[in-house]
């Protein structure tokens, strides 16, 4: 492993424990020795690091240490920007373009070789350009609910044509290729349900809360996904 690359790994692991660890168990982690543990740390606290602690009583991270970019290892930059790419392809217009800032964020704060990297990793995702693909400005709309934790009204039309007007309290949002799903609790079926963003007619944020903290609502909706599941065979409409 590079020495680079150590130093990533390194920070990673003081991330994951929140109590003082020894350099000995470091070195086990890590699989290196003691003194490498040691020469990296020192290391790490020159590049600013906010590590406390010493030799022989163990070390931990300072909470709120922001990893700038350029901490990325390979692997990890070629799944972020992978990903950015992906959801860039999507219907969802301000994801899209949020994606697209942010690996050009990511570009320019990292060194020019891992800007290189971004530049061409070689890792483009397969989207398929079906119907409805088309741009879906109601999904913006629903994040913003489920951000805040506030109702949508919405008209919402079924495949069959008919139209109904209903609050919902937006729970999750699923993206497949060529359709989202929004999963919610429905005020007016008095159960979660499930609506296609492409047959969302009109919606808009009104300033009535949801009843239930949206954690709460998505345990409950997760719940209710498995039993209809283990009955059915099928998800809930």
């Amino acid at each position: 492993m590079e020495r680079t690359e150590r130093l990533f790994a390194l920070m990673d692991a003081l991330r994951r424990h929140r109590r003082p660890v020894t350099a000995a168990q470091l070195a086990e982690e890590q699989g290196v020795s003691v003194r490498t543990i040691y020469r990296d740390v020192q290391a790490l606290i020159r590049l600013g690091a906010p590590i406390d602690g010493e030799a022989g009583v163990g070390y931990v991270l300072r909470p709120g240490f922001f990893l700038p970019p350029l901490m990325f290892t390979a692997e990890e930059l070629e799944a972020l920007v992978l990903g950015a790419r992906w959801v860039g392809a999507q219907a969802d217009e301000g994801l899209a373009g949020a994606a697209t800032n942010a690996v050009a964020k990511i570009a320019a704060a990292s060194p020019d070789d891992l800007r290189g990297r971004i530049d061409d990793t070689g890792l483009w995702p397969a989207v398929l350009r079906g119907a409805g693909a088309a741009p879906q400005p109601v999904l913006g709309l629903v994040r913003q609910a489920m951000r805040q934790e506030r109702a949508l009204a919405m008209r919402y039309e079924s495949e069959s044509g008919s139209s109904t007007e209903r609050d919902v309290w937006p729970v999750q949002i699923a993206y497949y290729e060529g359709k989202q799903i929004i999963a919610a609790w429905c005020c007016l079926r008095a159960s979660f349900r499930h609506f296609r963003a492409d047959r969302i007619a009109s919606v808009a944020l009104t300033a009535q809360p949801y009843g239930k903290p949206r954690r709460t609502l998505t345990r409950e909706w997760q719940q209710a996904w498995e039993q209809a599941w283990a009955r059915e065979g099928k998800p809930p409409a």
